[in-house]
């Protein structure tokens, strides 16, 4: 459904904890297509949590805000353990939808929300923010100077957040669900193809408990094998993607935004990438995509399809580090 008018997008926002409150101040103050007309939030007992925007409804039943006629689109940034049921809401409500990563915390959470979101015909998008990111959008400029890719190495580390995991709304997943996502949905952004099976060891596995750090070794569909690395056991934090291909190697940084490459045909490069705010450059295409009636950059089935790789790297750790396929449904 397009929404080609002059008048700014009108946006609820479901969810204003720490990463909430980044979509509202973009929402606030960077995108003039669109406008922040509602929020919801548990506690509203000190106002709407916004200091720069007082006048800003607020609700604490968020049904109240998906019914709010002013509210054309929903923003969703809320513990994923809760998004199947409000993102169920959004599709019968008949409006376009944003929702924060992971999709899910289970691919049959996932499936559901596919499935309703097929079903409203609607625009609506899993905020996949590492997509946007300056230093990997300047990698996939740049990939063809590599050759044809033979295998792709991906890490995310950071440091132990200290929290229950629990109490974070991931139903008693980790590190995978949490930062993992990004890089199980950049797989098959960069190549271009379906993940078909994972190996995967974590040091514990829920339910047992919460992994702190997992191995993947994934395989797509064509045959290119997939590293991924992925902890919350040290300090400071890396980031990268490295592409090897048949002519050179890429590398791109998104925690220090820089981009390497290493190619006897096309020499040596070492490039900062501009950064800017991923949420924002997330918030803008998704803006433009219901203006425009146009697919998202990143459908719901993307996001999907990344819970749907998780839930096999669970099943494969159960099991010793079998390799099992991926199903997708």
């Amino acid at each position: 459904m397009s929404h080609e008018t002059s008048a700014p997008l009108g946006i609820g926002l479901i969810g204003l904890g720490r990463h909430g409150s980044r979509y509202a101040k973009h929402l606030l103050h960077d995108l003039p297509d669109a406008r922040l007309v509602a929020v919801s939030r548990r506690r509203t007992t000190e106002g709407n949590g916004l200091a720069s925007a007082p006048i800003v409804p607020c609700y604490s039943d968020y049904h109240e805000l998906i019914a709010d006629p002013q509210v054309e689109a929903v923003v969703v940034v809320t513990p994923p353990a809760l998004n199947r049921e409000i993102c169920l809401a959004v599709a019968e409500a008949k409006k376009a939808l944003l929702v924060e990563k992971p999709l899910a915390t289970t691919a049959e959470e996932a499936r559901a929300i596919a499935r309703a979101a097929q079903g409203s015909r609607q625009t609506m998008m899993t905020a996949q923010t590492l997509r946007f990111d300056a230093a990997v959008v300047a990698l996939c400029e740049r990939q063809g100077q590599i050759g044809v890719l033979q295998y792709l190495s991906l890490a995310s580390r950071m440091e132990p957040h200290g929290l229950p995991e629990d109490g974070r709304g991931f139903g008693g997943r980790g590190c995978l669900l949490e930062t993992g996502i990004h890089l199980l949905d950049l797989v098959r952004y960069v190549a271009g193809d379906d993940i078909h099976t994972v190996s995967c060891e974590m040091d514990v596995v829920p339910p047992e408990g919460a992994e702190r750090r997992i191995v993947g070794h994934l395989t797509t569909s064509g045959g290119l094998v997939c590293l991924v690395d992925v902890s919350r056991v040290s300090s400071g934090r890396i980031g990268r993607v490295e592409l090897i291909g048949t002519e050179g190697q890429l590398s791109a940084d998104w925690c220090a935004q820089r981009v390497i490459q290493i190619s006897a045909r096309h020499g040596a490069g070492d490039w900062p990438s501009a950064a800017e705010p991923t949420v924002l450059r997330t918030l803008r295409a998704f803006v433009r995509s219901v203006r425009n009636g146009q697919p998202p950059p990143v459908s719901i089935e993307d996001g999907k399809r990344a819970v749907e790789i998780a839930e096999a790297c669970y099943t494969s750790a159960r099991q010793g580090g079998q390799v099992v396929p991926v199903e997708y449904l």
